[in-house]
């Protein structure tokens, strides 16, 4: 069987598996993207077909993650929280349709647009990799350092940098004791998890479960929908106007060019930027909506693009989080030393197979989100049960962690989980920091007790 028609096949798996996905509200990308993407690399798929695989699985969730947040008000990931507060006033007017319209449509131009670009800025990147590679442990702890004081715990995520670095190297000390080798692969799990867990953990507590407890079922008011266009695929450069589609472009291409910030505030920042420029709330709610989603895209691509080809080391939120596992899935693929997408594909691998992701998802996920959004949700708010998903996860995240070190390796897992979870939910460091602590622990201790 071809790598071509591996790929192509992964691609049309990812974009129907993470369609559905994204009707699921608040569903974690990192919890979710980590373990799949990890589960098609060991069972030993091509890397082309995994680049596919992720390419499509990262649209197709972000063009579906607008239909709750749209329609039901409730974000559909971390990346769309941003944009709550313009689909509530379009909701709250009746018109979440045009919402979702305008955000999708968006998405669709930002992914088309970002693969090129991020590409070509990453081989002119490429001439530093040298430098980036042997240099990893300090530009990790500086980078550790930087994503802390822009997080939401800022001096106390700086203030634990050490602290959580020596507990990693202890975890990861008492577990190559035991299965004489280095987990990579059970820590890595254990940050993406962190934040599911700890609600599940809360709800599971008499002290703190008041905090996740609910005690009456939220409602929604659905609008029924409305369609403007013949056939079954509409155009995006139809659904936007020319001015919406120029700053959807424009604002993609821009945060093409990012791989170091985060997606969440690049979201944010790309919709004030083009919010603050119009006049009347509608327009200006429409056009934020479709800046926003766009930039979700381009940024996502971005960050997994330019590290993968210009370092081979995961120097972005999205390749420390959601990406982790195209750089890290060992005995397969890892950064230390260099040995993953980066060595084994080509630029007109990337350029060619990342085209084959994108257009798959946007042929399954665009015209899937136009047309039947509304039954979608329906179907899942009444048969789909958010805490089956996550323990679903959750068991994938056992079973792979077992995979990789037994026992321990699942001990180590939850007890990472535990510790990330519970400093980010109640002192603010964020998962982007923990990844980054990890992957410069060894040369913290190393370079603070000369070992």
């Amino acid at each position: 069987m071809s790598q071509l028609f591996i790929a192509i096949l992964l691609a049309l798996l990812a974009a129907v598996i993470f369609t559905m996905i994204g009707l699921v509200s608040g569903s974690d990308e990192t919890a979710i993207l980590v373990p799949i993407t990890l589960i098609v690399v060991l069972l030993g798929a091509p890397p082309v077909a995994v680049f596919a695989f992720f390419m499509a699985a990262v649209l197709s969730k972000h063009l579906t993650h607008a239909i709750p947040t749209t329609l039901m008000g409730v974000p559909g990931d971390t990346t769309a929280a941003p944009m709550l507060e313009h689909a509530d006033f379009l909701r709250r007017i009746g018109m979440p349709h045009i919402a979702l319209r305008k955000m999708i449509s968006g998405g669709i131009i930002g992914a088309f647009i970002a693969l090129p670009v991020s590409l070509l800025f990453a081989l002119f990147l490429s001439q530093f990799g040298t430098f980036f590679q042997e240099n990893a442990g300090i530009i990790f702890t500086i980078a550790a350092v930087l994503i802390g004081y822009f997080s939401k715990g800022r001096w106390v995520s700086i203030l634990l940098i050490l602290p959580i670095g020596m507990i990693f190297q202890g975890l990861d000390l008492i577990s190559s004791t035991i299965l004489d080798k280095h987990l990579s692969i059970s820590f890595f799990l254990g940050i993406a998890i962190g934040p599911m867990l700890s609600d599940l953990l809360m709800a599971t507590s008499r002290s703190s479960r008041a905090e996740v407890q609910r005690d009456h079922m939220n409602t929604y008011k659905l609008a029924p929908e409305k369609k403007t266009w013949s056939g079954y695929f509409p155009n995006p450069f139809k659904v936007l106007t020319k001015k919406q589609s120029a700053e959807a472009a424009g604002t993609s291409l821009l945060s093409s060019f990012t791989f170091a910030l985060s997606p969440v505030g690049m979201t944010s920042l790309m919709g004030e930027l083009v919010g603050s420029r119009i006049k009347g709330q509608y327009k200006k709610t429409t056009s934020s909506l479709a800046t926003m989603n766009g930039v979700t895209e381009s940024t996502y691509i971005a960050e997994t693009i330019i590290p993968l080809v210009a370092f081979g080391i995961p120097l972005s939120p999205v390749a420390l989080g959601p990406g982790a596992a195209l750089f890290n899935a060992p005995p397969i693929f890892t950064s230390e030393p260099v040995h993953n997408l980066h060595n084994l594909l080509s630029p007109m691998d990337f350029l060619l197979y990342g085209f084959i992701g994108i257009v798959i998802a946007a042929v399954i996920a665009y015209p899937f989100s136009m047309n039947y959004a509304r039954k979608a949700t329906v179907l899942v708010m009444k048969y789909i049960n958010q805490e089956a998903i996550i323990g679903m996860f959750i068991g994938v995240v056992v079973l792979l962690s077992f995979y990789e070190g037994s026992l321990a390796g699942t001990l180590v897992t939850f007890s990472i989980a535990i510790l990330g979870g519970m400093l980010n939910r109640f002192l603010g460091v964020g998962v982007g920091v923990q990844f980054m602590i990890y992957y410069g622990s060894g040369w913290m201790i190393t370079a603070l007790f000369g070992l």
